[in-house]
């Protein structure tokens, strides 16, 4: 097994790691990559092991005039099969890969050393003694690369040096110790199938050109809702750019579905409607209030009790005030994993509420709905069954490659009468199949990125228990975070008791805080500590963690785990970094 620093084997090995220390079985593991990789794994194996000179991290190639450039091939066979001599791209342009006659070697080799790159980088993200991120400031990098854009093409070999300098100072998100936003990891399952929907490069809006991606969208919505616990997976649902358009896709449907004429006429042909979400909702249902013209006055924020739950009692009283002031509720928009506290508003007694006063329930599961994965988990959203609509969001607790979020509705049919525009150029009526799997037209957009498979061939590599395990380690994380600061010196809880996602809040502490009385000038001065302490952390690169304010509560870190990779270690490494580089404050 690999050591705790060393990423996976074999690719993490290191000195005094069983792949360093045994020549031979490493030679074995080159054997079998090589056996079905070719030149790829030729050149990982020299890279890992030192067979062959290692590639120049500054992504500088031979100097021009090294190599001559390859003769062309003149073989008849499609794919060619010749031999794949080394083609020196410092005469060579984007116009000489495929579809240019002849440049069926030079893509191969082209796209080879991309692969190469993209390898590498994702080997360093698993390896701990690289960093999260070379954090250079904007003016930094602006002045040290030159970014424009040219009249003139560059050669291949500059636009290899483009894809390293890029990686170079990406985030690795996937690194084990990044734990700055709610999508993180790397899956490797996933990222194959992010580069065959790219190689595709299909639209979603018909069967007629995307039938595979368009049934598996198909399937595994049902499954999705299914999961959501609507019988026999019953309903509608559409893959969106985000958690934000899949929300603001449940208020179009819920405001077409009571005032259904304000497709045709607009805002000026009803009432004045309001929407209700709670004080730590996601700023999302705002938005798409003031994009649909519904307006943000209109969206009534609901008081949450101290783990930052939606108040049912609350809910209703505004609810009323609002009838009496003539105004006509048409949504409650309740939250199951907020951003910050991971608190599940109590669905329940919200659907409860929603279906006495006859207004559309939409839950907000960008973040917790994967939870309805995990077996041990899944009572935290107890009452989704009801919502009429459901967003969730696999690229978060998930791990799927952004971008993958699905809204989901439980009545068949309202998305198409809601959002259809008979484009007869798209939607023809006289197709010779199935006209119900032309989906596009239930879609706010006309191009759709195909997101679906990747979740799709996800699932069916992990199978639903996989993701349960992933899941449940997270959380099982988070809680041994939380009792390993709840006591500890020099550290604070924003709120009492575990928490209920894998959301951890806290302050840390300095030791020039500790024996202050609890005043403005202590919040004052707190109020600039995790800023700082996340400024260091970004420019030794070691780790990323997010922190923000709340109402008033001045700036406390916000732990979020949803890589997979991480470990126990990564969590008290965690720990010793805040205190290492918050000591001084």
């Amino acid at each position: 097994m690999a050591s705790p620093g060393s990423g996976f084997w074999p690719f993490g090995a290191e000195e005094g790691s069983a792949a360093a220390e045994s020549p031979g079985t490493a030679r074995a593991w080159c054997q079998v990559a090589q056996k079905f990789t070719g030149g790829i794994g030729n050149k990982l194996c020299a890279l890992l092991y030192g067979d062959a000179e290692k590639p120049v991290e500054t992504g500088a190639r031979a100097a021009p005039g090294a190599a001559e450039p390859r003769p062309a091939c003149t073989c008849d066979k499609k794919p060619c099969g010749c031999q794949k001599a080394e083609v020196n791209y410092a005469f060579l342009h984007s116009t000489d890969l495929l579809p240019a006659c002849n440049g069926e070697i030079t893509t191969m080799s082209f796209l080879q050393d991309v692969v190469d790159i993209l390898l590498q980088y994702v080997v360093k993200s698993f390896d701990r003694s690289t960093k999260v991120i070379d954090f250079h400031y904007p003016n930094e990098l602006l002045q040290e690369y030159n970014w424009e854009l040219a009249d003139q093409p560059q050669t291949l070999e500059e636009i290899l040096l483009n894809c390293r300098t890029t990686l170079k100072y990406a985030i690795k998100t996937g690194h084990p110790r990044y734990f700055n936003q709610l999508s993180t990891g790397l899956d490797m399952v996933g990222l194959a199938a992010d580069w065959l929907t790219s190689a595709a490069n299909t639209n979603m809006f018909t069967y007629e050109i995307a039938p595979v991606f368009v049934l598996l969208e198909y399937v595994t919505l049902r499954k999705m809702r299914e999961m959501v616990g609507w019988p026999g997976g019953s309903g509608d649902g559409i893959f969106s750019p985000g958690g934000a358009i899949s929300n603001m896709y449940a208020m179009l449907i819920a405001r077409f579905k009571m005032f259904p004429e304000v497709k045709e006429k607009g805002m000026a042909a009803i009432p004045r409607l309001v929407a209700f979400t709670s004080e730590h909702s996601h700023f999302s249902v705002k938005k798409g209030a003031a994009a649909l013209g519904i307006g943000t006055d209109s969206v009534i924020l609901i008081r949450c009790d101290e783990r930052g739950k939606m108040i049912p009692s609350d809910l209703e009283r505004r609810i009323l005030e609002a009838k009496q002031k003539g105004f006509v509720p048409f949504l409650v928009s309740a939250t199951a994993g907020t951003t910050v506290y991971g608190a599940f508003d109590p669905l329940i007694a919200i659907a409860d509420i929603c279906k006495k006063y006859k207004i559309w329930m939409h839950v907000d599961g960008a973040w917790g709905g994967g939870l309805l994965m995990s077996r041990k988990h899944k009572w935290k959203l107890n009452g989704v069954e009801r919502a009429n609509s459901v967003t969730w969001n696999p690229h978060k607790m998930m791990g799927v490659p952004l971008q993958c979020s699905a809204l989901l509705v439980r009545e068949e049919g309202l998305m198409q009468s809601c959002n259809q525009m008979h484009a007869s150029y798209l939607f023809q009526q006289d197709k010779h199949y199935d006209l119900s799997y032309d989906t596009g037209d239930k879609a706010l957009q006309c191009g759709r990125h195909v997101d679906v498979f990747k979740l799709w061939l996800m699932w069916r590599a992990k199978g639903t228990t996989g993701f349960e395990a992933q899941i449940d380690k997270c959380l099982e994380l988070a809680e041994y975070l939380y009792n390993k600061i709840k006591n500890r010196e020099g550290y604070e809880m924003v709120f009492d008791g575990k928490p209920q996602h894998t959301n951890v809040c806290f302050w840390y502490i300095p030791p020039s805080l500790r024996s202050m009385e609890d005043n403005e000038e202590r919040m004052s001065r707190l109020m600039k500590v995790a800023p700082v302490i996340k400024a260091r952390m970004m420019e030794y690169g070691t780790t990323m963690v997010s922190y923000q304010p709340l109402g008033d509560k001045v700036n406390f870190f916000r732990m979020v785990i949803s890589n997979p990779a991480a470990t126990h270690q990564d969590i008290d490494f965690l720990i010793d970094e805040i205190e290492r580089l918050g000591q001084d404050l």
